[in-house]
């Protein structure tokens, strides 16, 4: 009886997995390891700080290698994103074969959060880590292609320097609409400016050069600025954004890491409105918000059914064009993952026999025919394929204006 009761505590008491959670800063890392058992119960076996150098990755993976006391058991490395200081020590134990995860800052804050601790530090951020990739079984990360990330660093860098050109000519136009002006001042306003221009220019220069140096790219790229309303620039940015889709496996995914998903807002008999969570990739959505202005002033059919078929349920042009910016997104994926040319007759046709179905027919199930066919979430809007449009012609278009081409 004793020995029974002796395996039992021993199976209760047995480790299901090692976790390490890390709290990145730019000279050193505070780590902290900690086990949970079969009861669910997590324990912190220790904590320790290193130099955030290649150096203090061996130290720290020596010192893993100690605290991991049953080898067999699975270990996961869990750390959050902090601007760039984290990506060497993520490279380093991706390359070491770790399973490494990234967390978003504001998702390991609502975690902590939601354990009642009201401190906040360095190491209490490792041991909330720790825990979190303990009890919970996150998505390993996985690196970026080398040749996307050099072009991602490209264009941010070209979306920096256009913003603080706008800046420079914002307070030119302001200083010489004041009441004194000043000429030394304005003569330095304009010399920024001026130099800004050069460098944006040269910038991109070297995204055309870059994408040029890989053919496939470039073929791609290519192919799907023959949609109207999308440039070398507009489609580069959105590739390197998503490291060329290589780790994306459906079209949900992509529409989650870009902030276009809907989220609802219900309780009991009370509904609220329901709006794009806007939790993704900024840069996605604001390099599309002048394409999809310029692809509904260019008419290009696909995009202009689609600005008529919202605008005429809900008259508010603006969800019309994030529903644009959405079907932007997802065309250029479809067309990036077939690696196929743009041919606007498929995507009207598939519109089409979308619009045919009833509304209780069931989703398409594969990507191909699901893709081209998604986009039609608006803002405010729940993101359903199934239903019935208005016919296409009926709703005419506003004028928007003068657009500018990117």
């Amino acid at each position: 009886m004793k020995s029974d009761n002796l395996s039992t505590i021993n199976q209760i008491k047995m480790t299901l997995k090692y976790s390490v959670g890390l709290d990145v800063s730019s000279k050193d890392i505070k780590a902290a390891i900690c086990t949970i058992d079969l009861e669910q119960r997590v324990k912190v076996v220790g904590t320790k700080t290193i130099a955030n150098t290649q150096s203090g990755f061996v130290a720290l993976q020596d010192w893993i290698g100690r605290k991991r006391r049953e080898s067999s058991v699975p270990l996961s490395i869990c750390m959050e994103a902090t601007g760039v200081y984290h990506e060497n020590c993520s490279l380093y134990f991706h390359m070491k074969e770790f399973r490494v995860s990234i967390i978003l800052p504001n998702k390991a804050k609502k975690y902590l959060e939601s354990l009642g601790i009201k401190s906040k530090n360095d190491s209490i951020d490792a041991k909330g880590l720790a825990q979190m990739g303990a009890e919970q079984v996150l998505k390993q990360w996985e690196p970026m292609n080398g040749f996307f990330h050099t072009l991602r660093g490209l264009t941010r860098h070209y979306q920096s320097l256009q913003e603080q050109k706008t800046v420079a000519i914002g307070q030119l136009h302001a200083h010489e609409h004041g009441m004194a002006t000043d000429k030394f001042i304005a003569k330095q306003l304009k010399a920024r400016i001026q130099f800004l221009e050069k460098q944006v220019a040269a910038v991109l220069r070297q995204i055309n050069t870059h994408i040029a140096s890989e053919k496939e790219v470039a073929q791609r790229i290519d192919r799907i600025c023959a949609i109207k309303g999308l440039s070398t620039l507009s489609v580069s940015t959105v590739v390197a954004e998503v490291g060329g889709f290589e780790l994306f496996s459906s079209y949900k995914q992509l529409v989650s890491y870009a902030g276009y998903d809907v989220v609802e807002n219900q309780s009991g008999k009370r509904i609220g409105k329901t709006k794009i969570s806007k939790k993704g990739n900024s840069r996605i959505r604001r390099i599309l918000h002048m394409p999809a202005f310029r692809a509904v002033s260019c008419k290009e059919p696909v995009l202009l059914s689609l600005y008529q078929r919202t605008f005429a349920r809900h008259g508010i042009k603006m969800k019309s064009y994030v529903a644009v910016q959405k079907k932007l997104l997802l065309m250029i994926y479809y067309l990036w993952k077939n690696d196929t040319v743009y041919d606007k007759n498929h995507f009207m046709n598939n519109i089409q026999e979308q619009e045919q179905k009833p509304l209780s027919g069931s989703l398409p199930k594969t990507e191909k025919e699901v893709a081209p066919l998604e986009g039609e979430a608006t803002q405010g809007k729940h993101p359903t394929n199934n239903r019935s449009m208005p016919p296409l012609g009926k709703t005419k278009l506003k004028k928007t204006g003068k657009l500018l081409a990117l």
